[in-house]
């Protein structure tokens, strides 16, 4: 049932259980028991003694922790091959570059501007998907071209901008170790993940 909260401490207090939802959101588990999180919640605000012992609720903690390491270690696995398999069949298709680093790219039109360095600030607009087509980031659909160093972007990008002459709009392919690598980023690009840009390099700010 929707609830009107209209004082300031009942705001509050919603915006906290928001908060600790969405903690839990985050960092889901297979299994999540809605009403014993309630309960669990009511009950250390109430200072009621728990109705499990510590023993148990460690063994539990690591018991889901060991299920969780596996499923992200088979769902990394999955998705590095899945990249690795993308990006070769990618390279075999026409106007399909690649470089020694393994970046692969394909210029959608070419600029005739001065390239820059990796010192070098540079203004892109720029749409970022996952090999399936799941847009992760975009300044295009922002409609807020962005600004910041070559050199303090991800590696394929620090890499592609070096080549790009001002005016450029390339599509890039970046595998995972010229991404975000084993670490991924946030909830949506998992470890292990390559991606496609397509990135347009509107001027050289500095």
């Amino acid at each position: 049932m929707s609830q009107n909260y209209t004082s300031v401490e009942e705001r509050v207090s919603y915006g906290i259980g928001r908060q600790m939802g969405q903690q839990l959101l985050d960092n889901p588990f297979d299994g999540i028991a809605n009403e014993a999180v309630a309960q669990g919640l009511l009950d250390a605000l109430a200072g009621t003694a728990m109705t499990i012992s510590n023993d148990d609720m460690q063994a539990a903690f690591e018991e889901i922790n060991t299920r969780m390491q596996a499923k992200q270690a088979e769902q990394s696995t999955t998705l590095a091959v899945a990249g690795e398999t993308f990006l070769a069949e990618n390279a075999k298709k026409d106007g399909i570059k690649v470089t020694a680093s393994g970046l692969q790219y394909e210029i959608i039109s070419a600029g005739t501007g001065a390239v820059p360095t990796a010192t070098s600030k540079v203004k892109t607009h720029y749409h970022g998907t996952l090999i399936d087509g799941t847009v992760f980031d975009s300044s295009v659909q922002r409609g807020q071209p962005i600004d910041f160093p070559v050199n303090g972007v991800i590696a394929g990008w620090t890499e592609a901008l070096q080549l790009m002459p001002v005016g450029s709009k390339w599509r890039l392919f970046i595998p995972h170790n010229l991404a975000y690598g084993e670490r991924g980023a946030g909830a949506s690009i998992a470890p292990y993940s390559a991606l496609v840009f397509e990135v347009e390099l509107l001027e050289i700010v500095a």
